[in-house]
């Protein structure tokens, strides 16, 4: 049985479109080369980097209700400033009628509101994608569960006078870098409404603790349903504006395109998706599983950012036939779902396993992903190779 690669499942374009494509994807990058394994397949140095800086969640922490936060994943887009929380200030400005400076301590005086909410990066799924979108090679794990405390964005918006003819509320966080060829802090917008959402929060505070600096310290947006690229980290100024913000995180960034002379369409809340826990054993390089016929229960969880999860469905023949998931009490409406499914493969020998989420609008996840140009948004269901095998026989004593 030849060892299967990471990357091996993975959705390809039509063929008429790989050529048109090919500039748009970094043909140049170096690779790493890996033998046995095909030329499409090879990472650039470029992923490398960014793989080594950001970490995805290992899948068997699915156990976990809530996401210890050092197995929380983590996409940091430049670099992790380094806040003073003595002198560190949160404005709050534009389009108000009083402006607001606030300290931490300030901060944290307000009103607390706390909310377990499930974040998942944009781009998880990314790298089974072909041709891959050369950004940070997600598979399916950058995603978490945390309890986060904080205070109501919308009440700071009222208590600095919020224009109501505001159209957008900008988010600006302290981490700066370069991207499509400008020097730029990190800063996206949520439309007026969006913002003023009551479960939208500043957090300062992660499963009981202050925020650590990877994931934004001393406060961060979040936005429950949304991408995670929208909950911006280091947030040092809020700004209500007048007209719509087209930065480049807004309007070149977090785009569905097939092309990139596109405008194409933002990326905004989460898609359906289920995840299960890896069962049985891995092998270690190609994390290939090893699962007994006597007993094969698997547990997962789902998630949706446009309404809750209200089925999930396993398959242990690749999809060609599915059956019911139980579904586990919703324990938090902007958190994942568990589900447990006790009907595993009936034969020894080769398997593959999928599950899929279906939310209350009816969204469901697709048998294959559908390609776009930054790799955003590829919700198609989870596919685990597992070997069945019968447990040995007991050994006879003489």
């Amino acid at each position: 049985m030849r060892p299967r690669h990471p990357f091996a499942y993975r959705r390809r374009m039509p063929n008429a479109r790989l050529h048109q494509v090919a500039t748009a994807v970094e043909p140049e990058a170096p690779t790493v080369a890996l033998t046995g394994v095909a030329a499409s397949d090879q990472i650039t140095p470029a992923e490398l980097r960014l793989a080594s800086r950001n970490h995805g969640m290992p899948l068997e922490a699915l156990a976990y209700d809530r996401t210890p936060v050092g197995l929380h994943y983590l996409l940091i887009h430049y670099d992790i400033p380094v806040v003073d929380p003595a002198t560190w200030r949160l404005t709050v400005g534009g389009r108000v009628r009083r402006e607001l400076s606030l300290s931490i301590d300030e901060l944290r005086a307000r009103p607390a509101v706390t909310r377990v909410v499930t974040l998942e990066c944009a781009g998880n799924g990314r790298a089974h994608l072909s041709p891959r979108p050369v950004s940070q090679p997600w598979l399916l794990e950058a995603v978490g569960t945390a309890e986060w405390t904080g205070t109501s964005l919308r009440g700071l918006l009222e208590d600095a006078g919020a224009d109501g003819h505001a159209v957008e509320v900008l988010f600006r966080g302290l981490d700066r870098g370069i991207e499509g060829g400008f020097e730029q802090h990190f800063e996206r917008s949520l439309p007026r409404a969006e913002a003023m959402r009551e479960e939208v929060m500043i957090a300062y505070a992660i499963n009981g603790r202050p925020l650590p600096p990877q994931h934004g310290f001393p406060a961060r947006l979040i936005v429950p349903g949304w991408y995670g690229m929208t909950s911006v980290k280091w947030l040092d100024r809020i700004t209500v504006l007048d007209a719509p913000f087209h930065g480049y995180q807004q309007a070149r960034g977090y785009r569905i395109r097939q092309r990139p002379d596109e405008q194409g369409v933002p990326v905004s809340r989460m898609l359906p998706r289920s995840l299960m826990i890896p069962p049985g054993v891995p092998e270690f390089a190609t994390r290939d599983r090893t699962v007994g016929l006597e007993a094969c229960t698997l547990r997962g969880r789902a998630w949706s950012g446009f309404g809750p999860v209200m089925r999930v469905e396993v398959s242990a023949d690749g999809g060609r036939s599915w059956t019911d998931a139980r579904l586990g009490p919703t324990t938090a409406r902007w958190g994942w779902r568990e589900w447990e499914w006790q009907r595993g493969p009936r034969e020894a020998g080769i398997h593959e396993l999928c599950c899929r989420a279906t939310d209350s609008t009816g969204r469901t996840q697709p048998l294959e992903a559908v390609w776009n140009l930054g790799g955003y948004g590829n919700n198609a269901v989870q596919r685990v190779r597992v070997v069945a095998k019968s447990a040995p026989a007991p050994r006879r004593r003489n």
